[in-house]
Formats: structure tokens, sequence, C-alpha cells
């Protein structure tokens, strides 16, 4: 092309680009400046620029480092719980691996359990439920008791009324269980 022929088009003009243009006033306003006010306006300049930064970058990671010991305890409190809810899965898991005892064997694991609380509780097999009634038995012999039904006859309390005797410190009302070994198929 030559010079004559030339034209405007859009595409071959040169755009001006806004930063350009914001950079080339402030050149010329910090040169219309007295040395002293430039450096003001510079140090203004890098004061809000270090703020910036703080805010934007360096904060938010100073927090964080704050706050990782109380996260990594929080977390390694929740692994725990989660490693002991696993290995209870597991150990049920390896319990239902077994075949369900018979009805028989059931029934015989009921009564073996049962004759550790002694007196103050009697069971009684009823089709495929069994039914304890308790009269004065401690806390820990019932739930040792529910602990060895619930491994050894493959029961699980399915109702329970119980209530705290004034008297003792004892548990007295029913526990209905039910489970596979006195189903109708034993």
């Amino acid at each position: 092309m030559t010079p004559k022929n030339r034209k405007h088009t859009p595409a071959l003009t040169a755009r001006k680009d806004p930063a350009t243009g914001l950079g080339h006033r402030l050149s010329a306003t910090l040169v219309g400046m007295t040395p002293r006010e430039r450096q003001a306006v510079l140090m203004a300049a890098w004061t809000v620029g270090l703020a910036l930064l703080w805010w934007v970058a360096l904060g938010p990671a100073l927090n964080t480092l704050r706050q990782a010991p109380a996260r990594q305890a929080a977390v390694d409190t929740q692994l725990t719980q989660m490693l002991r809810m696993a290995a209870t899965a597991e150990q049920v898991r390896a319990q239902n691996s077994t075949p369900p005892p018979t009805r028989r064997g059931a029934q015989a694991a009921i009564e073996t359990a049962t004759a550790a609380l002694g007196a103050e509780a009697q069971v009684s097999v009823q089709g495929d439920r069994a039914i304890l009634t308790l009269r004065g038995v401690a806390p820990e012999a019932l739930a040792q008791w529910l602990s060895q039904v619930r491994v050894n006859a493959r029961l699980l309390p399915i109702e329970a009324q119980v209530q705290r005797q004034p008297n003792s410190a004892g548990w007295a009302g029913q526990i209905t269980l039910a489970g596979p070994g006195l189903g109708p198929n034993n």
C-alpha cells in the first residue's frame, strides 16, 4: 500500500489502552509535583499496596496457620471415632458371618445368660420372641446379659419398658427380644 492509497480503517488504527492513558497521566502528574509531594504519594501507594497484600495474601494464610492445631485435633477425634465404629462394624460383620443358632440353641443361650442374673430375672419364650421380666436387676448385669444374648442367641431388643426402682439401684420391667434364632424357620 502506498501512502496516498492508505485509508483509515478501524483495524489499522491503534487503539488506546486505558491503562496506558492512566499511566501517562500519572507520570505527568508526578513530574509536576515537588520532590516532597512525590515522595508522599509514593509512600501512600506503597502503604496501600502493602495493606492489600496483607489483606489478600498474608492475613488469611496466617489465620489458617493459627487455626491448624485446633482443626487437626478435631479431625483426629473424628478419625478415632470412625476407626472405633469401623471396628464395631467389622465385629458385627464377623458375628453375622456364622449361621444363626437353631431355636433350641437360642433358647439355651437365653437360659444360660438369664441364670447369671439370678432370681431378679425371668425369661419366657413365646413364638418368635423372648420376654425378659426384671425385678431389681443391676444396670451392669443387664448390659452384660444383653451383650451375651446378642452374641450367643443373636437376639436384639425390639421393645423395652423398664424403669429404675426407687428403693434399689436396679431396673424393673420387661424387655422383648427377637431375632433369627427364634424365627419360624428354626
